[in-house]
């Protein structure tokens, strides 16, 4: 049933363009989008009766003693005032007509995420059993209205929404975006405008890779020189920065509110150059080396033997925990080249412990399993289709023993890999990957010898060599970006590259619309704004 949809949600979007396509010219975004022609796949979509109509007597009504839903409510009215020029006033009225938030804690089929979406001639209903479904109900709601919604300026409408019901739960509970902001820092609003980016696409994981061998990027009161000397400067020798603990703090709360839970990471025992810049008692000669701006790994490594290498790590791990209201914690664990086998088990069997000491769980990238990665921990896998069997093996068989598995493989979601020869940003050590392979894998099926059931999602890495400014961003994450979302949100039976092309190419109008500048892959028939 579901394949059918999508495929009538597809020919839906296919026949509004047949006119524009068949004169040379590209699809043109249709009046009322088809129900469920959005990214990610919903679920379920079945289109029913005629749609709804947005206008200036609409109202968003919210139980008033639900706070969740009064939140989404504003979030909501503060996307479509700007663009319809509409007061739409957030109220708790109990009259019938416009847009209905409600929660039920009666809908647990519905889970932590999912939601309901009704829409009909007398107005649009949004259910959900938790605030954050009804988050993710919004975002479905904007995709159903034309691209133009997400204007900051008055739009013509009009503004329809297609009748019908999806009922929507994800496939995955992680669905993750890393942003790199050791080799180039970026600023506190830089980092909540790729925020409310993810949102859209029902990201839900915001990873933050806080250290490495270029730049210290987060305060610690107790090692304060990590910061103000580790953090001075960045891939290419720029000035750096560093978040005080305040910054974090509001990176943290602006993700809360999208729903987000931030993930934080200090990459140990290797690409610690900063670290070991910023104190000399760090190294095993007790030497300090110079700053690093170049873009080499694997040459820089904790002191495993020295007792005040734990010191540093707890003392770390304790001031960013209490900073850190979510559940894990990233230790990174990846290219320590020069640390010794066994010092790198030696090292994680001390540190993994002490996440656990300060109520985190274990998040490493998958060279953890070559140690012993603690109970409950999670492995992100990094490595390429072309990564020898044995490796692959290792992890699987740490995924059989009960290690949870992230998925980012580097040659499908790098989001930091060129799309071809002529990009002119990112790198191509993994290759080049442009839309169709970042989307066209199945996360289930991925890595031989893993279980199924061990694999808890996917992340989209964004690594920063390269990348210095919110244009970089755009043009690396979009639009590779939504197809990983959608991997990790919709139904197995909903991944069809034909279909996804389609309902991607709507998207570039609404990309447009919010100031994005993606690349326009020639592998989608992009529309265009009616």
């Amino acid at each position: 049933m579901l394949g059918a949809l999508l495929l009538v949600a597809a020919a839906g979007i296919s026949c509004v363009g047949a006119s524009s396509a068949a004169a040379g010219k590209a699809p043109v975004e249709p009046v009322t989008r088809p129900l469920g022609a959005i990214v990610p796949a919903p679920a379920s979509v079945r289109p029913a009766g005629s749609p709804y109509t947005l206008t200036a007597a609409t109202r968003i009504r919210v139980d008033q003693d639900a706070g969740g839903a009064v939140a989404a409510g504003e979030y909501l009215a503060g996307v479509l005032r700007p663009s319809t020029g509409y007061p739409l006033p957030v109220t708790d009225d109990t009259g019938r007509g416009g847009i209905l938030l409600r929660l039920s804690a009666r809908d647990t089929a519905l889970g932590d995420e999912g939601y309901r979406l009704q829409s009909g001639r007398g107005g649009v209903t949004l259910t959900a059993r938790t605030p954050t479904g009804l988050f993710r109900a919004v975002q479905t709601l904007r995709q159903q209205l034309p691209a133009r919604i997400e204007r900051r300026t008055v739009q013509p409408g009009p503004w329809t929404v297609a009748g019908g019901t999806i009922t929507d739960t994800p496939r995955y509970g992680w669905r993750g975006a890393m942003l790199d902001v050791s080799r180039h820092f970026f600023t506190v609003d830089q980092v909540k405008r790729y925020v409310d980016q993810l949102a859209l696409y029902k990201i839900n994981k915001l990873h933050l890779h806080l250290s490495d061998d270029q730049g210290w990027r987060i305060a610690i009161d107790s090692w304060p020189r990590l910061a103000t000397y580790g953090g001075s400067t960045q891939v290419g020798g720029g000035p750096g920065g560093y978040y005080t603990k305040d910054d974090y703090k509001a990176i943290v709360a602006y993700a809360t509110s999208r729903h987000m839970e931030v993930v934080p990471e200090i990459d140990l025992p290797g690409h610690t150059n900063a670290a070991l810049a910023s104190y000399a008692e760090l190294n095993c000669d007790g030497v300090a080396p110079p700053l690093y701006t170049g873009t080499n790994v694997g040459f820089s490594s904790l002191c495993v033997p020295k007792e005040v290498t734990y010191d540093f790590v707890d003392d770390v791990i304790r001031e960013l925990a209490a900073l850190t209201p979510g559940k894990y914690l990233h230790i990174g664990g990846d290219e320590a080249h020069s640390t010794s086998h066994a010092d790198y088990v030696a090292f994680m069997a001390r540190v993994q412990p002490v996440v656990a000491k300060y109520g985190k769980t274990v998040v490493g990238w998958h060279q953890i399993t070559g140690a012993t990665p603690a109970p409950g921990a999670l492995a992100q896998y990094w490595g390429l289709d072309g990564t020898s069997a044995a490796e692959k093996e290792q992890v699987a068989a740490a995924a059989r023993a009960g290690t949870g598995l992230i998925l980012s493989p580097a040659d499908r979601i790098y989001l930091d890999m060129k799309y071809d020869r002529n990009t002119k940003l990112g790198l191509s050590w993994a290759g080049y990957v442009e839309v169709q392979r970042a989307y066209d894998w199945n996360p289930a099926a991925y890595l031989p010898g893993a279980p199924a059931g061990a694999i808890r999602g996917v992340e989209a890495p964004l690594w920063t060599e390269t990348i210095s400014e919110n244009a970089h961003i755009d043009q690396m994450a979009f639009p590779r970006l939504p197809g990983v979302a959608e991997l990790g949100w919709s139904p197995a039976a909903a991944h069809d590259w034909p279909s996804y092309k389609l309902r991607l190419a709507a998207q570039g109008p609404r990309l447009t619309a919010l100031g994005i500048d993606y690349y326009r892959s020639p592998q989608v028939p992009w529309e265009t704004e009616r």
